[in-house]
C-alpha cells in the first residue's frame, strides 16, 4: 500500500488528495493542515469566479489546466449540489487606447479555444445596464461558485474513501520518508506539497532549493450596499495590463448575492497579512531582502505606490470602481475582508506566470498555484496524480 502524504487542505490539496483514492482506492492517504479548518486561505478569500481561461498563454498549463478544470469543477458542482451559477462576464475598455488591449484579448481567448464576442458599448449596456466602456469583450462561459463550500465537499469525500484530513496540525520538518509534525511523524512513499503561502518554505525544510520565492500580495475588496447591488447583474473586469499577474479591481455578484469590488494588489506585510495591521516580521525581513522583490518593485514603482494609495484611500478604490461603473460612489462601499495572493517570483524580479510544480524524488512541490488555481483544481490533480509515477 502507497502512502501518500499532501501538505495543505486548500482546494489543490484536497483536490489532489480526492485524486489519487479515486485512481487508487486502497491508497494511505493523510492530508496535513495547520489551520482548524479546510479552505481557510486563498481558498477562502478569492472572488468566487468559475474563469473560462481567456489571460493565459495559448499552450501554459494555465489555459489547458483552466479549461479542462472549468468543466470538471462544474460537472462537481452539478453532482454534489454545490451552487453554482453559470453568468457570463464582460471585460470593458474604458478609454479608446485600450481597445488594442481587448483586441488582443480577444486573440487569446480564440487560441485557447473560449468562446467570446465582440460587442458594443450599446450591447454591453445590454447585458449590464449600468457599466460604462468604449467596447467591450463578453465571455458566456464564466461563472460562479463558493469555492471553500466546494473544500468541504472535497474533505467530505477523502475520507469518506478512507483517507485522512487532520486539522490543526503543522509541518516543521521533511526527511526523505518523513513528515516531522507538531502532532507527530509520518511516514510517506511519495510527498505532495501544496502548501500555498508556505509552499516554498516546505521545499526548503524538504531539502529542496525552490527556483522561486513566495511573496503575499495582499488583495482587498469592498462590496456595493444592499440596496445598491442592483447596479451589477453578473461579473464586469476592466481590461488587464498585461504586464502584471493581477486583473484589476472588479465587480463580481457572488453566489450569495452580494456584490463585491475588488481586489487591489499591495505587498502583504505578513504571509497572512490580511490587513495592514498584520505584520510578521519575518516573513516581512524575508520579503524585502530577497533580491527577486526587490527588482520587481524597481521597475515598477509606480504601479506598487498606486495601489498602496487606493489602499488607503476609500475614494481612490471607489474611482476605480466607477471607471466600470460611473455611478457607484464612496458611500455606495463597505469593507469586505481581503485574501493573500500567493505569487512566485524568481530571483532576476520575473513573476511566474504559469502554474510551478516541481518534482522531485518521492516528492512533488507545487510552487506557484494563484487564479485561475481553484477552477483549475480538478485539472491540477489529475495532471499532477497522473504524473506521480515518474516521482516514485
Amino acid at each position: 500500500m502507497t502512502r501518500y502524504v499532501v501538505v495543505g487542505a486548500g482546494i489543490v490539496g484536497l483536490a489532489v488528495a480526492r485524486q489519487i483514492l479515486v485512481d487508487q482506492p486502497n491508497a494511505q492517504v493523510v492530508v496535513l493542515e495547520k489551520e482548524a479548518r479546510t479552505g481557510a486561505h486563498q481558498t477562502g478569500h478569492n472572488s468566487g469566479v468559475l474563469h473560462a481561461g481567456v489571460y493565459y498563454a495559448p499552450g501554459s498549463l494555465k489555459a489547458q489546466l483552466c479549461r479542462a478544470g472549468v468543466a470538471q469543477m462544474i460537472s462537481f458542482c452539478e453532482e454534489n449540489d454545490v451552487k453554482h451559477k453559470i453568468t457570463g462576464k464582460l471585460i470593458v475598455a474604458h478609454s479608446e487606447d485600450q481597445l488594442g488591449r481587448l483586441r488582443a484579448l480577444e486573440e487569446r481567448a480564440r487560441a485557447n479555444g473560449i468562446t467570446v464576442r465582440s460587442i458594443t458599448p450599446h450591447e454591453a449596456r445590454e447585458i449590464e445596464p449600468h457599466v460604462a466602456c468604449v467596447g467591450a469583450l463578453h465571455v458566456p462561459s464564466t461563472g460562479i461558485v463558493d469555492f471553500g463550500q466546494v473544500a468541504a465537499v472535497m474533505a467530505t469525500q477523502i475520507t469518506a474513501a478512507g483517507g485522512e484530513v487532520r486539522l490543526g496540525v503543522q509541518v516543521t520538518g521533511v526527511t526523505a520518508d518523513t513528515v516531522v509534525t507538531t502532532a507527530g511523524d509520518l511516514r510517506y512513499d511519495l510527498l505532495i506539497n501544496c502548501a500555498g503561502l508556505y509552499a516554498d518554505r516546505i521545499a526548503t525544510l524538504a531539502g529542496h532549493q525552490p527556483p522561486a520565492r513566495i511573496i503575499p500580495f495582499r488583495g482587498e475588496y469592498a462590496q456595493l450596499r444592499a440596496d445598491r447591488t442592483d447596479l451589477v447583474r453578473g461579473l464586469i473586469y476592466p481590461v488587464p495590463d498585461p504586464q502584471f499577474p493581477f486583473l484589476g479591481v472588479h465587480l463580481t455578484r457572488m453566489i450569495d448575492g452580494t456584490v463585491h469590488a475588488g481586489p487591489n494588489a499591495v505587498l502583504a506585510l505578513a504571509r497572512e497579512g490580511y490587513s495592514w495591521g498584520r505584520i510578521n516580521l519575518r516573513d516581512l525581513g524575508q520579503s524585502l531582502a530577497y533580491p527577486g522583490l526587490r527588482k520587481l518593485a524597481r521597475k515598477h514603482l509606480r504601479y506598487g505606490l498606486g495601489e498602496v494609495a487606493r489602499s488607503l484611500s476609500r475614494r481612490r478604490f471607489a474611482d476605480s470602481v466607477a471607471e466600470l461603473v460611473p455611478e457607484v460612489t464612496k458611500a455606495d462601499l463597505e469593507p469586505a475582508g481581503a485574501g493573500v495572493r500567493a505569487q512566485a517570483i524568481r530571483p532576476d524580479g520575473r513573476l511566474v506566470d504559469d502554474f510551478l510544480i516541481v518534482r522531485a524524488d518521492k516528492q512533488v512541490h507545487v510552487l506557484n498555484a494563484p487564479s485561475p488555481a481553484a477552477t483549475s483544481s480538478l485539472a491540477i490533480a489529475k495532471h499532477i496524480v497522473g504524473q506521480l509515477a515518474s516521482v516514485s
